[in-house]
């Protein structure tokens, strides 16, 4: 609790062009007793402060600097958020206050298990993680009574496993992720441990090539998802340049003259450059863009190949096939994303296109 006792007693009196020796007589004191009050040296007694304060025309409180903190949950949190936010340590004692008044909240709970994970990570300290693994353990608990779409057990499976890893208990964090691996949320986690940490490369190639394939589908979905948020702000820039980008991404990935799925999401996305070529003004690139994916697509549909077994990089020991929200064929997916695009002008002149050449 920080107060600030002298540097009120001091602002007080000059506010009332008092002279520390004019004080002095007025409260019945020393002049020497008034300085070491306004350095800090020493403090009034409780009767000279009560007198003091109403010299002043103030309250004690007021006068000793002490402002009553809200400890109401939502003001105790963003207390902790901002004290993280500078790593101050004040944190780890407020957390534990928090607790006291709020043990069978889970937002408390989790909060300063959050805490303690920070700091306990950053100082590399065993006691400050265990406690962050206590606590953690104890949110999921109370897990029933939480509201935050961001929080789930499997959050807290994962910062479980981080703290048994900062611990150094690698398999226990590790066999934990794979227990908890629904839907491969860890995979990459775990195979990034078996890899890097743990010196099992050939157990971790399933796991990264897992990790690979769901974020080239999750990171391609997002591309497309900006592209409509730019188009909806007119930024035809942003949206050429994140295209591109995923673009790039997609053509790292595969693998030359293979037409699998790859190939029919690459036909899409050319469409979609063409389009915001279009409304860039690049007309001549926009109608190379659409000419490409006339052919990519021609290409799948003659032989379509619904795996991902040719991916770049990926080292898969079982056969994945995944589906395409756009439509089976490629003639399909280009359909359900014109539509998506609602362009009549766009749409007629990708007919024009598609239905003639070679």
């Amino acid at each position: 609790m920080q107060l600030s006792l002298s540097e009120n007693i001091r602002q007080f009196r000059k506010q009332r062009k008092l002279t520390q020796e004019k004080l002095a007589e007025a409260l019945g004191v020393t002049v020497g007793a008034v300085y070491k009050w306004e350095s800090g040296q020493s403090q009034p007694e409780l009767n000279l402060l009560v007198e003091m304060a109403d010299f002043f025309d103030t309250s004690v409180d007021v006068l000793l600097g002490y402002r009553i903190k809200d400890n109401r949950l939502d003001a105790a949190l963003d207390r902790l958020e901002s004290y993280c936010a500078t790593m101050d340590p004040t944190a780890l004692s407020e957390a534990e206050k928090t607790l006291g008044k709020y043990p069978h909240s889970f937002r408390a709970v989790y909060c300063c298990a959050m805490v303690y994970l920070a700091f306990g990570a950053s100082a590399q300290d065993p006691v400050t993680l265990r406690r962050a693994l206590e606590l953690f353990e104890q949110s999921r608990a109370l897990l029933p009574q939480n509201e935050n779409p961001r929080i789930s057990d499997s959050t807290i499976c994962g910062n479980l496993s981080m703290v048994w890893l900062l611990l150094g208990e690698k398999e226990k964090g590790v066999e934990f992720l794979k227990k908890n691996n629904a839907g491969g949320v860890f995979s990459s986690e775990i195979g990034f441990c078996l890899a890097a940490v743990m010196n099992r490369p050939k157990e971790a190639a399933a796991f990264l090539s897992e990790a690979l394939l769901d974020g080239l589908s999750s990171l391609l979905t997002a591309v497309l998802g900006y592209v409509f948020v730019f188009r909806s702000r007119g930024d035809w820039k942003s949206a050429l340049d994140i295209t591109k980008w995923g673009m790039d991404f997609l053509t790292g990935l595969k693998t030359e003259n293979k037409s699998d799925i790859l190939e029919k999401t690459y036909g899409e996305m050319l469409v979609v450059r063409g389009y915001v070529q279009g409304k860039t003004g690049m007309k001549a690139e926009a109608v190379d863009s659409l000419v490409a994916a006339r052919d990519v697509a021609r290409r799948f549909d003659s032989m379509p190949e619904y795996t991902m077994d040719a991916v770049r990089f990926t080292d898969q020991t079982e056969r994945r096939v995944v589906f395409d929200i756009f439509g089976a064929t490629a003639a399909d997916g280009i359909a359900n994303l014109l539509k998506l695009l609602n362009d009549p002008a766009f749409t007629e002149q990708w007919k024009e296109i598609s239905e003639h050449g070679n």
